[in-house]
Formats: structure tokens, sequence, C-alpha cells
């Protein structure tokens, strides 16, 4: 029998739908909000407005993708729509995220699952970062460890199995993605930051200056450390500094995070000795931890795996692939069951 998803996901400031059969992603669409800029950071109360305007024709755009021979060019309800008769199950992001924002692709999933009497399937947002890396034909074999980078989390995990998996290190204060943002505001640059510290970081001597390496115990993390040396480094220097050093700058700070991310890494690659490692999230994205990855793979004989650009930032692809472990499984959930801000694992 084939299996048949349409995942949505809606925890911060995309929204994005996707179709995914039989393991194999049809349609990945995302309409990002560029409001959040001229604010400095996602407005939680903007962004469940505009997820409430753009999932319907988000989820519309996804379906035309998938089943381009049933699209149907006649104004209709979504409900009507014929292509949603090849569907066989909703998932949606049940946490974490900004609780307003997963109100909307949740209430909407539900709603969806009734109205065509489909299974409902919730999906945990930073567990499906880690399945993302099962999307392209090549993935990685079981156990694999993969480092998730994002805005509000930074964690390793240990995957023995598409529904096994297991935080073994976690920061114990800010996220690398945060303190990629909050340099990046010291630096004067606006939101979001972390892209632009990747793009000036690229013309600077990442040795230039150097910055606190928190030394925490285990496998954990840490980077409020870091962003208080940047900011007492900054606050000793003259005016006109960080405009004349801004590329060595960005450099510095972002060899910094990378190397206590790739440390720790490694470190989880000693304790465990599982050598297939791969890396997820939005800060997976970043150009130099791309770089060190596969540099640092390649030293100590390990196999990596880095997913596409697309499937690092939050989207519905990674939704999919993993209601599609949990539809096989029979994981499915009720309509009772809440989303949640912070839902632990």
């Amino acid at each position: 029998m084939s299996i048949s998803i349409l995942a949505i996901e809606s925890s911060c400031d995309e929204t994005s739908a996707s179709v995914c059969v039989d393991g194999r992603i049809l349609s990945n669409c995302i309409a990002n909000q560029t409001i959040h800029e001229r604010y400095g950071g996602v407005v939680p109360e903007l962004a469940s407005r505009a997820h409430m305007q753009n999932i319907v024709p988000v989820v519309s755009a996804a379906l035309d993708i998938a089943f381009p021979e049933h699209t149907t060019r006649n104004a209709q309800p979504l409900i009507h729509n014929p292509q949603l008769a090849t569907i066989n199950a909703i998932a949606y992001t049940q946490s974490p995220g900004l609780i307003g924002s997963l109100l909307v692709g949740a209430q909407f999933a539900k709603s969806l699952a009734v109205s065509l009497d489909k299974p409902l399937i919730a999906v945990h947002h930073m567990q499906a970062h880690v399945l993302a890396n099962l999307i392209p034909e090549e993935r990685p074999a079981f156990p694999f460890l993969c480092l998730t980078v994002s805005g509000g989390h930074t964690q390793i995990v240990l995957a023995r199995s598409p529904l096994d998996l297991k935080v073994i290190g976690e920061t114990i204060d800010d996220a690398a993605g945060e303190a990629f943002d909050k340099t990046a505001k010291l630096l004067g640059l606006p939101y979001p930051g972390g892209p632009l510290v990747d793009k000036y970081a690229k013309e600077g001597d990442p040795k230039k200056f150097k910055f606190a390496e928190p030394q925490i115990p285990e496998l954990n993390f840490s980077f409020s450390g870091l962003k208080t040396s940047v900011l007492y480094f900054l606050q000793k220097q003259e005016q006109g500094f960080i405009e004349t050093n801004r590329n060595d700058l960005c450099a510095s700070v972002q060899y910094t995070i990378i190397q206590i991310l790739l440390k720790k890494l490694k470190k989880a690659v000693t304790e465990t000795g599982v050598k297939n490692v791969c890396i997820a999230g939005g800060v997976s994205a970043n150009s130099g931890l791309r770089a060190g990855l596969q540099q640092m793979g390649e030293k100590e004989g390990w196999k990596t795996y880095i997913p596409k650009f697309e499937y690092c930032t939050d989207n519905a692809a990674m939704i999919a692939i993993t209601a599609y472990y949990k539809y096989q499984a029979g994981e499915f959930s009720s309509l009772e069951e809440s989303p949640s801000a912070r839902a632990e694992w």
C-alpha cells in the first residue's frame, strides 16, 4: 500500500507544506515572512497572523506540485480539491515553537483531518530536523550522530532508528543560532544577522581575534560566555573599529562558534564510536560549519552527511518524512493533543 502524507510546518515565521509519498518528497513549499526584519526579530502576533493568510495558498501549491495531473483551475474550497483524495494522513508540527504559530498549523491540520476522515500525526520539530537527513537517496546508515543547530536549540542526537532518537548533549543556556544573531547585533548587522556573519566571514581572517570558548563538561554546550566575550572586547575599542574590521570580526566569531560545535561533536564520536555524522537545523546552512564538518570528517575518517539548504531551515518536508515513519509504526495523534511551545522529546 502506498503511503501519502500531507505535512504542515508553522513553528515560527515560515509557513510550509509538503507532500511525501512512500518516503519520497514530491513538494516542499515555503512562504517566508519579511515583516519581522524591521523589528529586529520575530514578532509572535504578526507571525501567527501571517500563517493564517499563507496556509491555504501554501498547502494548495504543495498539492499542485505533487499531483499536477489532478490540478484544477476552477476556484473552489480547498476541502473539495480532488488532490486530497490521494492523501492517507495529515501531519503537523506539534512542538516546540511559538504557541500562536503552532496553533494555526495544528488547528488547520486537525480541521482537514476531520473533514477528510484521515488520521492525524503530530511531529516534534527537532526530531524532524534530524530526520531531514533521511530525505535524500544518499542517507546515513543507523546508528548516526546528528549535530542539530538552530536559533533555539543546539543538540547532539544519537539516532539508532528513525523513531529511536536520544539527545546526548545540548546547550545549557543559549543556542548557537542565537549566538550568531546576538553577536551580529553587537556588530551592527540587521536581523537576521546569522547569514550576514557568514557572508562577511568569507572575506575575513578567522584567527584575527580570539574570543572565549566556554569549557563545559560532558557533551553539553554554552554560548553565553562567548557573547559576553565579544561584548567586552568591542566595548574596549575605539569608534569606527567595527566598520574597519567587520570581515575579520565576523570570521573570528564564526570560527569560534564552529570550533565549539565541532570539538563537542568529535568528543561524541569518540565516546559513542559512531562515525556516521550529520548536521541539521537552520545553522547547518552556514557555509563555515558545512566546510568544517567535511574537513573534520575527512581527517577523522567519518562518513558525513549535510542536508540541502532547503531542508536546513524550517520546512514541511522534514515533518513529512518523520510522519512517514510514524505512519508505518502506527503512531497517530488524537484531536485532543495540544501544541506545546517547549515540549520535551
